[in-house]
């Protein structure tokens, strides 16, 4: 499917869903993060939707990157309705796709809906998805994901974005569980340098990924812009599949007060490598919105 897409062109992703709430006035200071607003403010998240779309985004990646059953009924939800919210996420983008999709021009592609995985350090709100290495066996890690990929599965995404896995341990208990369900999917580090955030080589990393059915496009995200480059042409050359790049602006996440530090800049003008070195599908992380999406589409168009 992505391999298709792509064939001719490049996939605009979306960009960061916590910092274009929070442009809008969104108190995220929840553990649940984004994942609350899909029972308190569902209808923001389908505002943030319908902003990269009309940016030139073509996917739509799903508020559910730190949602999962474990997390909400922590939260004080039943079990039955945590699915439910999970399920929500898939349904509010789809939504807003259709809503988009029927004015969109002919010609111009279709629009997507990502379901988006995140890593399990991602539920425990404490910046360990920049770390890696929690301390889980495999099969901790795949009892943990499981039940999560079958509700979004069920709730018919167009595909899986499996994102900032900062370990290859991570990757290996998710392969066959992605494999077993069989929708397409993406799958992208976390990198610092030519590493995993957990510190393994990306050529290990990214070998993980070689032999999955359901994986069509493998690369990086939520990682320094400096970073993209060479790791798009690691995937490129371990997997030969169409690479998938959308970093943060470059600044450190600070778990002990949960917000960014440093600088950092989203230059579109380095999408241009990425794509010359096989990215297909380029976008935005953490602190990239939709005026940053609107200049990377155009700045790739003027490419082609």
């Amino acid at each position: 499917m992505l391999a298709e897409l792509t064939e001719d062109g490049v996939v605009i992703l979306d960009g960061g869903l916590s910092n274009a709430l929070e442009d809008r006035g969104v108190d995220l200071s929840s553990d649940l993060w984004t994942a609350r607003l899909l029972s308190d403010a569902p209808h923001e998240i389908a505002a943030v939707h319908r902003a990269y779309f009309e940016a030139g985004a073509q996917v739509a990646t799903t508020a559910s990157y730190q949602a999962s059953v474990p997390s909400l009924v922590a939260a004080g939800l039943d079990p039955a309705v945590a699915e439910q919210l999970i399920t929500a996420s898939v349904t509010i983008a789809r939504d807003v796709r259709d809503e988009m999709a029927a004015t969109r021009p002919a010609g111009n592609g279709p629009l997507l809906v990502a379901a988006s995985v995140g890593p399990y350090g991602a539920v425990l709100a404490d910046g360990s998805e920049y770390r890696g290495r929690y301390g889980l066996s495999a099969a901790q890690l795949r009892e943990f994901h499981l039940p999560r990929l079958e509700t979004l599965a069920a709730a018919g995404p167009d595909m899986l974005a499996v994102e900032t896995i900062p370990d290859l341990e991570e990757a290996e208990a998710l392969v066959p569980l992605l494999d077993e369900i069989g929708i397409p999917a993406w799958f992208s580090y976390a990198v610092q340098g030519t590493a995993t955030r957990a510190g393994q080589p990306l050529e290990d990393a990214f070998a993980v990924l070689r032999d999955s059915s359901a994986v069509e496009a493998v690369g990086v995200n939520c990682s320094a812009p400096h970073d993209v480059l060479e790791a798009v042409r690691i995937a490129t050359a371990v997997n030969g599949r169409p690479a998938v790049a959308y970093p943060n602006r470059g600044e450190e996440w600070d778990s002990s007060t949960n917000t960014w530090q440093g600088t950092g800049e989203y230059a579109a003008a380095l999408a241009t490598g990425w794509v010359a070195a096989g990215a297909r599908l380029v976008g935005g992380c953490c602190r990239v919105g939709p005026a940053e999406i609107a200049g990377l589409a155009a700045e790739l168009a003027q490419q082609t």
